[in-house]
């Protein structure tokens, strides 16, 4: 598994860092082996070796993994950075009236959202490669284990809980009147770009199946895919291939890719046709025979 920093502005996608986590199970000592880290560990070292090259987000997107973790939180804090990050559904949390600051019993944020009324959910309209809509209400709250209110915003795939198949609670450190449900999720939503990147990379450019033992492995492999998926990129926004290889617009990554292996192989074919010698040569000299 790898741990990543990714850097998005909402135009450039930039991977920044990237580390292998190793489970413990697969080493010789487990968690007691010298070599385990955890992973908030990981996160949180190439957190700040982005701080150290002068990045600073102006909000870090986090997954439940890691937001669900309060010493990973508080460091972040203590780092002065402002996040966004997933919640469990069976995390305590004390609901707080903003007007009254009166403070509710402490319940488990999967029964806190039982108690809401239809009339705070809001549609908001997220612009991913498919749009999709989701309901969004937030609540102020103290959660178990962090110090201070912080805002949490649930989110549903429907208009009413009983509907819905899919609930996320997002929990974030930035205050002000900016911070709405409406904010909270739309930023949170950029992490998509960043996915996009990672699905494309392990299912077309061989991330997924790759086995690295050494971190010099990993980084090297990772450069390659990056290298080559931003040639990818570049060439289907700037309709390169499409112009030699291919009869039809090339909207999607799986499809520019088509068209590349297909430039790919023409061009091999054309040199095999003059060159079959060199190329029976070659295959020789590893041991094989073609022909």
């Amino acid at each position: 598994m790898i741990v990543t920093t990714h850097l998005y502005d909402g135009v450039r996608s930039l991977p920044l860092d990237v580390e292998l986590y190793q489970h413990a199970d697969y080493l010789p000592e487990g968690k007691e082996d010298k070599d385990f880290v955890k992973k908030p560990d990981i996160a949180l070292k190439l957190v700040n070796q982005t701080l150290k090259r002068k990045y600073r987000p102006g909000i870090v997107l986090i997954d439940g993994g890691y937001g669900n973790n309060s010493t990973f939180l508080k460091e972040l804090e203590s780092l002065k950075l402002n996040y966004i990050g997933g919640l469990a559904k069976n995390r305590l949390a004390t609901v707080i009236n903003p007007q009254t600051e009166e403070k509710q019993s402490e319940k488990r944020l999967d029964e806190i959202i039982l108690s809401l009324l239809s009339e705070d959910w809001i549609a908001v309209t997220l612009e991913l490669e498919r749009p999709k809509t989701v309901w969004v209400a937030t609540i102020c709250a103290e959660i178990n284990g962090l110090e201070a209110k912080r805002n949490i915003a649930i989110v549903m795939n429907a208009s009413s809980v009983s509907e819905a198949t899919e609930i996320d609670y997002l929990i974030t450190n930035k205050q002000g009147d900016r911070v709405t449900g409406e904010w909270i999720v739309q930023t949170f939503s950029n992490r998509n770009y960043i996915e996009k990147f990672y699905r494309e990379a392990k299912g077309w450019l061989g991330l997924k199946e790759y086995q690295v033992r050494k971190k010099e492995s990993l980084i090297r492999h990772f450069i390659l895919v990056f290298t080559a998926y931003t040639f990818i990129v570049y060439q289907q926004l700037m309709g390169g291939l499409r112009k030699r290889y291919a009869n039809k617009s090339l909207t999607t990554f799986a499809g520019t890719l088509e068209a590349f292996l297909t430039g790919i192989s023409d061009n091999f074919l054309g040199w095999l046709q003059n060159n079959m010698e060199v190329f029976a040569e070659h295959k020789a000299s590893r041991g094989f025979i073609w022909g």
